[in-house]
Parts: structure tokens; sequence; C-alpha cells
């Protein structure tokens, strides 16, 4: 038998904020049951009948009678908790950043979170929190290259002009060629996607040869005039210049943004300008394909339907080729240039302070 606990003594104003808690619809439940225990323990009620009554237990009305005698009503708010003390210090954050950005590991290129671990005696999760932290990624590089052409700004704000502001009664066309597409065709059958799972494609392919895909990209309209060859020579850019001359309004001058492959500058191609005064080549400079909007289209066509495509003959994949260009052109959207030529040359002033790079132009 438990033995009879003695009855609380609370004042008249004391059970009246207690009696106020109990009926609040608003008041923490906590706080109900701390009161009802504190009520029930001053009518004189047993401890294991109080926990019975408010289905809890003997030691929880343990604690709150010592809390009321400790303190009152004051004792029975939630006593605030200190946190747990920082078990990573900052001087200890800054050596990890320091070691990752400013040291090598040994016979390696760059740390991972296990072998810093190791080096510092800490779990390699305790380094991938700071890593995060700092915004810190190893594991990961950008490529850059930066253009040397000696005549990089006059050219840049050649194209650019023409993409921000073209000139009238004119079409600009983005100009390029996309060399050795190959036509694969899988070892085996992928399977379809499936709820709870994606497709499959094997990694291994036969080859069953390739194409090349001249393209010109309307600027403004965002359609895109095509033609596949074997080759990849004048005499095909040759044949493509005709096209384009063939299939546009004959009263439209024709500016062309071009790279500096050499089958645009051959002779015979310049011979055959001459006698075609509306064609207006502008060239990019050098390693600064990006500023060719065509190739962002070459990118959306190897995306969407060369990348997991399977062709088991070259023709198959010209067909894949010719279903997709119309199937933009239906619906074509063209990509809006927004950057000016200051913008760019200044985020290249930046790369180069950045990179210590000293060049000439």
């Amino acid at each position: 038998m438990w033995k009879p606990a003695k009855p609380l003594r609370i004042t008249e104003d004391q059970r009246s904020v207690l009696s106020q808690w109990t009926r609040g619809r608003s008041t923490l439940q906590k706080l109900v049951l701390r009161a009802r225990i504190l009520l029930m323990a001053a009518a004189g009620m047993a401890n294991h009948a109080i926990a019975q009554a408010l289905s809890t237990n003997r030691k929880t009305v343990l604690l709150w009678r010592g809390r009321w005698v400790e303190g009152g009503l004051e004792a029975l708010r939630d006593r605030t908790r200190p946190g747990r003390k920082p078990r990573l210090t900052a001087e200890f954050m800054q050596r990890v950043v320091q070691i990752t950005t400013q040291e090598k590991p040994p016979a390696a290129t760059h740390w991972s979170t296990r072998t810093l671990a190791r080096r510092l005696g800490v779990s390699k999760m305790t380094i991938q929190r700071i890593w995060k932290a700092h915004g810190l990624q190893p594991h990961r590089v950008k490529r850059f290259k930066l253009s040397r052409d000696p005549h990089f700004v006059e050219k840049l704000r050649d194209v650019v002009g023409l993409y921000l502001n073209p000139p009238a009664h004119a079409l600009v066309l983005s100009v390029d060629e996309k060399s050795q597409i190959q036509a694969l065709d899988r070892t085996q059958p992928g399977l379809p996607m499936k709820k709870g799972r994606c497709g499959t494609l094997t990694h291994d392919y036969k080859r069953n040869g390739t194409t090349t895909l001249f393209a010109a990209l309307n600027v403004l309209e965002g359609t895109v005039l095509k033609r596949c060859w074997a080759h990849h020579r004048h005499q095909e850019f040759l044949a493509f210049l005709k096209q384009i001359d063939e299939e546009t309004q004959p009263e439209m001058a024709l500016h062309l943004i071009l790279d500096h492959y050499g089958t645009h500058k051959h002779p015979q191609v310049e011979a055959w300008r001459a006698r075609h005064p509306r064609f207006h080549f502008h060239f990019i400079p050098t390693s600064s394909s990006w500023l060719n909007l065509v190739e962002r289209w070459f990118r959306e066509l190897t995306q969407n339907r060369l990348r997991r495509g399977v062709f088991r003959s070259v023709a198959e994949l010209e067909v894949a080729i010719a279903e997709y260009v119309n199937t933009h052109n239906a619906d074509p959207k063209p990509f809006v240039w927004t950057a000016t030529a200051e913008s760019i040359l200044a985020k290249v002033e930046r790369a180069m302070k950045a990179y210590n790079i000293v060049q000439k132009r």
C-alpha cells in the first residue's frame, strides 16, 4: 500500500489561477495536467490515485508536487535548458577551410571528406557539415577558356550588335555544322520507364556511320534551315549557302554569324560570296562558340533527340533529325539574347584579373 501524502497548501488566489488553467481553451495541455495534479493533491488525494485518474504515472505527480513546494505557480513553467555546447570551435572550422582551399593531400589533387577527416581526427560528417556551411565542393571544378583573338572586342561588338539591334530589311542567321553525329544502335533493347523505375539503356553500342548537320538558325524567328551530308568540306558548305539563297527572300540582306572553321574561308567560298553581295559574313572570336546561338539549338537537338536515340543506319538518323527540325519549325521559339557587349567585356576582365592573365588586345 502507498503511504498517503499530506494535502498541499494552496491559497485561494492560487486555487483560482489553477482552476482557470484547467478551464482555459488556449492553455497548454501540459499546464492543464500540472494544475489538475495540484488541485487533486490539495484535496488530499493519494499520489497513485491522482496518477490513475489523470492517466499519468506516480513519478510525474511527485515531480510537480515537489516543484510546487519549491516555487509555487512560477515553478510550473518549463525551465529553460542551456543548449549543447558547440563541439566545433570557430578556430577549428577555419582550419578546415584553410586546409581545404590551400593545401592538397598526399598523392591526390583534392581532399575528400574521408581523407580530411583522417587528417584531423574527426568524422567525415563533421567535414561535410563544415564544407556545406562554407560552400566548399572540392570534388567539383568548373572549366573556362578565354579567347586569345587579337580582334576579340571588335568581333564581339559586331556579333552582339546583330543580336540586340538587327539591321532592317535583313535576316540574321546563326550558321554552323554539327559534325560526326553517330548513328548508334544499342546491343540490347532497353526497358521502358515505369512507376518506381527509370528507363534503361545499355552502355555499349554499335556504330552505323556518321553524318554532318549544316544548320542556319533564324535569330529573330527561331526557325532552322538544315541539310545533312556525309562530308564536311567547302563543297558542302557552298551547297548549303546556295540552299539558304534559294529558301530566303531574294530582296533581304543575309548576315551570317560563323566560326573560323577553314571551310568558311575557303577561296571558292570567298569567290562565291563576292558574286552574291547580299551575303555578309560575321565571324565570332576564336574560342567563343558560346557566342553563336545555333550552338544552343544544337544542345536542344542532342538532349531531346540524339543522346538517347537508337539508329540502325545513317538514313534513320537523318530522318530523325529532319522530324525534329520540322517539329521545331512548326512552333519555333527564338533564343532571346540579352547580354550587352559591355557586360561581357566586364566579365572577361574580371576573369582575367582573377586568373592573373595578361592579354593583349
